[in-house]
């Protein structure tokens, strides 16, 4: 039985990732600095470490019989745009480290295979009608955010240790992730969760605020899908960073659109100002496509999946909150 190590398992991306590993017949270790809030026993085993420490690294490598066959590295301190545009010294600091003390920690004790999850925010902001972008436009470096320079820099580290111990490196670049089992509240969460929560909570016929003016361009990416690139990256030969999302660019507006729809309720929409990050995203999928991997999953249909669980979150919480004030 192969092995797999999955850090940030008690995030979203990680904790369907840890799900999808089980399927293919994987022991799996989750570790992250909080249990999963939606899907707490998922791994065959958990440990709540905090991967900034080295020590911790080491312990969440270690195995009383032998080493991990794969280590899916997704741990990282982030959320939406209303996070990562305030949190710029908390997102390098701590990513940062955890990347830093992972791959050198991952790298020293010889495991053969390693996953590093990267982010098209390591590319520059687009205008609308761009040529999609290569990997390697990564480079001469321009990105639009903090959290964009600290992955930039831990591909580097990735590659430079691979190179040095001979570890298989495996990067993905993702595009915007959604679906259920993700935060959807809280300030950290996503534009689908959030777009998905302020029409679960608003009253037919009622407005909801949307920050910017709906006209940014983005392509949205179903987790199932999300997922099952990672595996087929991991499980490949294909060096170096890879761009992991659909082929469905939308805009923002249309994005509130299609949640709308979904809901089946009548909803106005204000569009106000706030963080919003690029105008516009477009990227080739060419390296991936050489995978055989195909997003799968429409947006029309991933929200389909995405706002009835939202919603049943959105009601859960009401019914708590009406308890407590019993």
């Amino acid at each position: 039985m192969r092995k797999a190590l999955v850090c940030g398992a008690g995030g979203f991306i990680g904790g369907h990732l840890v799900k999808k590993l089980k399927k293919e017949g994987y022991w799996v270790r989750g570790v992250d600095i909080k249990e999963h809030e939606f899907a707490p026993k998922a791994a065959d085993e958990f440990l709540l470490l905090d991967l900034r420490k080295p020590e911790n690294c080491r312990a969440a490598l270690s195995l009383e019989d032998g080493k991990f066959d794969e280590v899916y590295q997704l741990a990282a301190d982030m959320g939406g745009m209303g996070f990562i545009s305030v949190a710029e010294c908390e997102v390098l600091h701590n990513n940062a480290l955890i990347n830093i003390y992972m791959t050198h920690t991952a790298a020293e004790m010889g495991v053969p295979r390693y996953f590093f999850s990267s982010s098209v925010c390591v590319y520059r902001d687009m205008q609308p009608g761009e040529l999609a972008l290569t990997e390697d436009d990564a480079t001469p470096a321009n990105p639009d955010n903090e959290y964009g320079w600290e992955k930039l820099y831990a591909e580097r580290v990735a590659m430079a240790y691979g190179q040095r111990y001979g570890m298989k490196v495996r990067i993905a670049r993702f595009e915007n992730c959604y679906g259920p089992e993700g935060t959807w509240r809280g300030g950290r969460e996503k534009a689908p969760a959030a777009i998905c929560r302020k029409v679960a909570e608003a009253e037919d016929g009622g407005t909801i605020e949307v920050w910017g003016d709906g006209t940014a361009i983005r392509n949205y990416t179903y987790v199932d899908d999300m997922v099952e690139g990672i595996y087929m990256l991991m499980q490949s030969d294909l060096e170096g960073p890879v761009n992991i999302g659909g082929d469905e660019y939308v805009t923002v507006a249309e994005l509130v659109k299609t949640v709308i729809e979904v809901s089946g309720k009548r909803i106005n929409v204000k569009y106000v100002p706030g963080p919003v990050g690029v105008h516009a995203r477009n990227f080739s999928k060419a390296r991936s496509r050489s995978l055989g991997w195909r997003a799968k999953v429409s947006l029309k249909e991933g929200i389909g999946y995405t706002y009835p669980w939202i919603e049943a979150q959105v009601k859960a919480q009401r019914a708590r909150e009406r308890e407590s004030k019993m």
